[in-house]
C-alpha cells in the first residue's frame, strides 16, 4: 500500500478522533453514535496497523 493510502488513513483516524470528542462533550452525547464512531476508528488503527 502506498504513503498516500496511510496518510489518507491516518488523516480519517484524526477526524472520527474528533468527531467523537466532539459528540462526547455535548450535553446529551449520543451513544450509539459515539460507539458507531469508534468502531470505525478502531478499524481504521487495524488497517493502518497492516499497512504499517
Amino acid at each position: 500500500m502506498s504513503m498516500s493510502h496511510l496518510s489518507t488513513l491516518k488523516s480519517r483516524h484524526a477526524d472520527l478522533d474528533a468527531k467523537i470528542a466532539n459528540e462526547e462533550r455535548r450535553p446529551a452525547p449520543d451513544g450509539a453514535l459515539v460507539a458507531h464512531l469508534k468502531k470505525q476508528k478502531l478499524r481504521l488503527k487495524e488497517e493502518m496497523l497492516a499497512v504499517h
